[in-house]
């Protein structure tokens, strides 16, 4: 399997941890690059978990670059009570490290970045206020781009911030709107359709703790805050893991599928961050989209274990159906 590059452009937030845990461990991509933005916690907390993370993986030779510390236009407003103060569910995993993070900002590194063409993709498993800065100063970026991959939005499923709106484009539509208007390449768009299909049990988190007690341990400590937020609101037994399957699709984009659609976002009003999928072309205006709605939960599981528990694929290919 052919390595393809990607920066990925976050908000540090337990389950944007568990996707870079994802995204660095597979030998399937190479990030060049994490960009951190305001969203799931203030930027500079993003920018700690990220070294966290790095830290623990051994891979402080990544670059992290600071972004967007409020949207362009909306009151930033965190998700930290679903995520924790701390953003890996109050777990106090401590920073270590002294490297600081580059002194280019994201959005400056992103427009330098895609000045001309390049091999390099990006997921965004955030808001898309840092994309859309740079997409100011860079209007060629979407087109140099050779993949644009976006955590956010929802298409029929119900919202997790408001009764239509995902959090990543409701915490800065106005963002997300310029990024759908102007990117002029086709968001591949990981929406609560999908992502909500991905739940992490119970019973998966005690299947970790056997095949890796390590890493057990380190998923129990960030994600039981994430469990406890789950149950309260919507009487889940687990967590959905929505930015891993972003990963994990980009990796393997048989894992999901959909249709191409023209798509923007709503801006103002009380369906603020909502995104209108034209499904049946009213607008005859070309798909700037593509709208995934099934997911193969199963494959999405072998593939996430296997790479974040280091163990064989075969083993937790003949586990799985038995912990489902």
């Amino acid at each position: 399997m052919q390595t393809r590059k990607i920066i990925i452009d976050c908000d540090p937030g337990i389950d944007d941890t568990l996707a870079l845990n994802l995204a660095i461990q597979s030998p399937a991509v190479e990030v060049v690059a994490i960009t951190i933005v305001c969203g799931n916690v203030p930027v500079q907390i993003g920018v700690d978990n990220a070294f966290k993370c790095l830290e623990r993986l051994g891979r402080l030779d990544i670059p992290v670059y600071v972004g967007a510390d409020k949207p362009l236009h909306k009151r930033f407003v965190s998700a930290q009570d679903t995520h924790g103060m701390d953003g890996l569910g109050d777990s106090h995993i401590p920073r270590l490290s002294t490297i600081q993070p580059a002194q280019q900002s994201a959005a400056d590194f992103l427009a330098a970045t895609f000045s001309q063409p390049s091999d390099i993709s990006i997921i965004a498993l955030g808001p898309l206020t840092n994309i859309a800065t740079a997409l100011q100063r860079n209007p060629d970026l979407g087109r140099h781009c050779a993949r644009f991959v976006s955590m956010g939005g929802t298409y029929k499923s119900h919202g997790n911030c408001s009764p239509v709106a995902e959090f990543n484009y409701w915490s800065d539509p106005d963002a997300a709107l310029l990024v759908f208007d102007q990117l002029d390449q086709k968001i591949e768009m990981v929406g609560l359709d999908v992502t909500r299909e991905i739940v992490f049990t119970p019973t998966l988190l005690a299947y970790c703790q056997r095949v890796n007690p390590e890493v057990g341990d380190y998923l129990k400590a960030i994600t039981q805050f994430y469990f406890d937020f789950h149950w309260q609101y919507e009487h889940i037994i687990g967590c959905v893991i929505n930015d891993p399957l972003a990963v994990a699709y980009f990796i393997d984009p048989t894992l999901c599928h959909g249709f191409e659609s023209y798509t923007t976002v709503e801006t103002t009003g009380i369906s603020i961050g909502q995104t209108l999928v034209d499904r049946f072309d009213f607008w005859h205006r070309p798909a700037n989209s593509l709208i995934l709605t099934k997911v193969d939960t199963n494959r999405f599981f072998e593939q996430f274990l296997t790479v974040v528990l280091n163990a064989q694929a075969t083993l937790i290919k003949t586990d799985l159906p038995k912990l489902r």
